[in-house]
């Protein structure tokens, strides 16, 4: 398919006007110029020039006194000219007024009609699709959390555009898989990012999701790979399948089909992508299928088909791994094009990434308006390309399946999930970034005082199941029966398990700053860092849920972390792709 036939290809294809026919032109700015009929005029010559000689009539004639004297003598003549001279400034004021007011009205107009075309433009759906029992990481000193969006890319077919773009015309009426995950994890500081991505065939446990219409649940698995989540319970179960898995919060998650993928590479003018040798990754006759990616050695900006034949290619670069990383260079591209396009201030580029955009983009609820889109460009503008990490999760075959499916190397898994629990950059150059800034005392309030020991009810839960392990017997009792000897003598036990990736120590939300201060003092007891405190808003009394990172002793001991830090071949960020040997192509056949 020629380039030019997918342009405005997109999973929303009605024609729709750009900003300027919105109003969004600069012969607005022309507004009151005109003079309205009907009003009285001024002489050509403005408020002092000679009057017309009816004119001068009139007004003597209206002026006259009974004693004779003339309405045009000296003092008469200069009484009139100051009269009329105000009356003049009056109505350059008045027009000018009524120019300002058109122009406003009028512009606020365009730009308020234009931005609820935008908002029409946007699809969303519900964050979640079950619970996972993950809690927004607790703030930084600054108040500050971290950003975390999983980008999903699916296989729809259910358009013309997607067929036609993707083949499988017979997978019309099957439900889109989640072929593409990453998640997007932004710093606290806004300083570093990170992409993590899982490969689509990997095998993980997937929680109870509901429907997206909320009429069908699905019962939890732990025999189907990661892309079976969006047909469970469409992208809301796949956030929350990564929720279970990492011990994240997940803040939002975007999703883009075939159509939009094309829609978007064509509105930046195309991505930078590499490869050590020409490609074609086309069908042999050991391998049927392939993407039909074809490029000559080096550089190329791909856009069009030619972008999503790039996010699609798997055989040529030798593994659903290496998929990922060209994925990742993709997106790296992509993201250095922008801020070479100073598409963040440029009001231009701004209008039309978000028409593309908003079309070509399926959002959580969090992110359904254009206002909040903004937002959220706004805090990734500043992450430096030099500062982003590429992660595919480190994997091997899968036990039971292991000729098409994977399964995650479990200790190098969960070595990353640690550190983007902890907010923890996974570039070197982290350990050289400037210090991050620490709260002004003067800019806290002050703290509530913890109340006494013997007046809290604290809820221990074990929740040690994790990492391929199994819960440690009795461990909720033993933490009881630690906190009961520092004087918490209402502590007690859930006969509840509930694994948790990292220990957490929560407190009810509606208790706010006294709340707080009073989990901070349990946390303290026990060694635990105050990261580990954050509000719930679904318990009744603080709950300390002793998760997989703590399985023995009685202090904690925090695992060392260093930026930087990650298993061995997981960081993919590479300078160009290297091609399986049957798929390399010289250029000219």
């Amino acid at each position: 398919m020629g380039q030019n036939s997918v342009r405005r290809e997109g999973t929303r294809q009605s024609s729709v006007p750009h900003a300027r026919d919105h109003g969004w032109d600069d012969e607005l700015h022309g507004a009151g110029e005109a003079t309205g009929a009907g009003e009285e005029q001024e002489p050509a010559g403005g408020p002092d020039a000679p009057a017309a000689p009816g004119g001068r009539a009139a007004r003597r004639k209206g002026t006259a006194g009974a004693d004779g004297a003339a309405a045009g003598t000296a003092g008469g003549r200069a009484a009139a000219r100051k009269q009329a001279k105000k009356a003049g400034k009056r109505k350059v004021l008045r027009w000018s007024a009524i120019g300002v007011a058109v122009l406003v009205l009028g512009t606020a107009g365009a730009g308020y009609a234009y931005y609820e075309h935008l908002n029409s433009n946007i699809r969303s759906g519900g964050r979640a699709g079950g619970d996972s029992g993950v809690q927004k990481a607790a703030p930084n000193a600054l108040g500050d959390t971290p950003l975390n969006i999983l980008l999903i890319g699916s296989d729809d077919r259910t358009s013309d555009d997607n067929v036609a773009l993707g083949g499988g015309k017979d997978l019309r009426n099957t439900k889109p898989r989640a072929d593409v995950q990453m998640l997007l994890h932004v710093s606290a500081d806004r300083q570093n990012a990170s992409l993590i991505s899982i490969p689509r065939d990997t095998v993980v446990p997937i929680p109870e999701c509901k429907s997206e219409d909320g009429k069908e649940t699905f019962p939890a698995t732990t025999d189907q790979p990661i892309n079976s989540t969006l047909p469970r319970g469409g992208p809301g179960c796949t956030l929350t399948t990564w929720e279970k898995l990492t011990g994240v919060y997940i803040d939002h998650w975007m999703m883009v089909d075939f159509a939009g993928v094309v829609a978007m590479a064509d509105e930046v003018g195309g991505v930078p992508v590499c490869v050590t040798t020409g490609v074609h990754d086309r069908s042999t006759a050991q391998v049927k299928g392939g993407s039909g990616l074809k490029l000559k050695e080096g550089t190329t900006e791909v856009k069009g088909e030619q972008a999503l034949q790039w996010l699609r290619t798997r055989h040529a670069f030798g593994s659903d791994q290496n998929r990922a990383k060209a994925q990742h260079m993709y997106l790296n591209g992509m993201l250095k094009k922008l801020q070479q396009q100073n598409a963040w201030t440029d009001t231009g580029r701004l209008m039309g990434l978000a028409e593309t955009g908003t079309k070509a983009l399926q959002v959580s609820d969090g992110l359904d308006t254009v206002a909040k889109l903004f937002d959220l460009g706004m805090q990734l503008k500043n992450v430096k390309v030099d500062r982003l990490s590429t992660i595919t999760i480190p994997t091997d075959p899968y036990t039971a399946n292991p000729k098409a499916w994977l399964q995650p190397r479990a200790a190098d898994a969960e070595k990353i999930w640690d550190l983007l629990r902890n907010d923890v950059a996974m570039d070197k150059n982290g350990d050289k970034a400037p210090a991050k800034p620490k709260a002004k005392p003067t800019d806290a309030k002050p703290k509530p005082t913890a109340a006494a020991p013997s007046s809290l009810a604290v809820t221990v839960v074990n929740g040690t199941e994790g990492n391929d392990l199994p819960a440690v017997e009795g461990r909720a009792g033993d933490i009881k029966d630690v906190l009961t000897g520092k004087g918490f003598t209402q502590a007690g036990t859930s006969k509840e398990a509930k694994p948790s990736k990292g220990t957490v120590v929560a407190y009810p939300k509606a208790a706010g700053d006294q709340g707080r201060a009073d989990a901070e003092s349990v946390a303290k007891a026990l060694g635990l860092p105050t990261s580990t405190v954050r509000a719930d808003g679904t318990i009744g009394n603080i709950t300390l849920v002793v998760g997989a990172d703590w399985r023995e002793g009685t202090a904690y001991v925090a695992p060392k972390r260093k930026a930087g830090d990650v298993p061995e071949g997981a960081n993919d960020k590479a300078t160009c792709m290297e091609v399986y040997s049957v798929y390399r192509w010289d250029g000219v056949s």
